[in-house]
């Protein structure tokens, strides 16, 4: 399952994204937000990371204004690997290289086409399971474990 989430800056493109996983035939949930009304990002950044982290759900996608702010809030909940991506080549390197589970994005930053075609990529390029990679993911969790007890 993908959890899916945004705040008002980004809901227009969560349409999309939400309109693409259903012809894909993609399990998804939506976190939220439902409309335009201005809302604070962490509300709804916050809810999809966990459920990535819980297990609930195997990968997430937020999007806000740039995707920065989403970014921050994900990578804050320990076992989150949230990458920030405006190109086709991160969302490919950060599934095989970084193992992501989360994608951000923002809808003042890509179009519809473009966004579509980067939340592909990062859906369908597997992580690498080469051994630099596993090693440089451990020592992420390491980190976690020193600053997120």
């Amino acid at each position: 399952m993908i959890a899916i989430g945004s705040d008002h800056g980004g809901y227009a493109l969560k349409v999309h994204v939400i309109k693409y996983l259903q012809e894909k035939g993609l399990e998804y949930k939506d976190y939220g937000c439902f409309d335009t009304s201005s809302v604070d990002y962490p509300d709804f950044a916050l809810p999809v990371a966990e459920a990535v982290a819980s297990g609930e759900a195997e990968k997430g996608i937020i999007i806000c204004g740039t995707g920065i702010g989403v970014s921050i809030v994900a990578n804050k909940v320990k076992g989150v690997r949230a990458a920030l991506c405006s190109d086709c080549f991160s969302a490919q390197a950060t599934r095989e290289h970084n193992d992501s589970n989360v994608l951000t994005f923002g809808e003042r930053v890509l179009g519809p086409g473009l966004a579509l075609k980067i939340v592909d990529i990062w859906l369908n390029t597997p992580f690498s399971q080469d051994s630099r990679h596993i090693r440089r993911i451990d020592k992420i969790s390491a980190v976690e474990e020193k600053y997120f007890k």
